[in-house]
């Protein structure tokens, strides 16, 4: 069972930025397609970023196309999301996912094909 712990999370401004992390502990990191979703109270899990193996191929969320940037270190076993320009709208606790794939493309914004998960970062962004 891979664990996925996330940090980075906290209170910040409107118009600041948060950079969260997410560590796995995946013997073969690079055989994972990693992502980011986030779940604000009363509203479905949303996917806010994915990257494939393949590290050039990310997809983000039309919500924060443009603000948020996903990036992986293999060498660290190591998942970032970098946000820029925060809204009182990104407040909502924010996972870290993963799923084994032979497939060097594969990427997913539906939360059901994603299997692993970490327990969340909570962000606040504050008007």
């Amino acid at each position: 069972q891979v664990q996925l712990v996330e940090s980075g999370g906290g209170l910040v401004q409107a118009g600041g930025s948060l950079r969260l992390s997410c560590a796995s502990s995946a013997r073969l990191f690079d055989t994972y397609a990693m992502g980011w979703f986030r779940q604000a109270p009363g509203k479905e899990r949303e996917f806010v970023a994915g990257i494939s193996r393949n590290p050039t191929i990310t997809n983000y969320g039309d919500s924060v196309k443009g603000r948020c940037t996903i990036s992986r270190d293999n060498a660290k076993n190591t998942l970032y999301l970098q946000m820029n320009s925060l809204k009182p709208e990104d407040t909502a606790v924010y996972y870290c996912t993963s799923k084994f794939t032979v497939l060097l493309t594969w990427l997913s914004s539906v939360p059901q094909e994603w299997p692993n998960w970490g327990q969340g970062t909570q962000v606040t962004v504050s008007s």
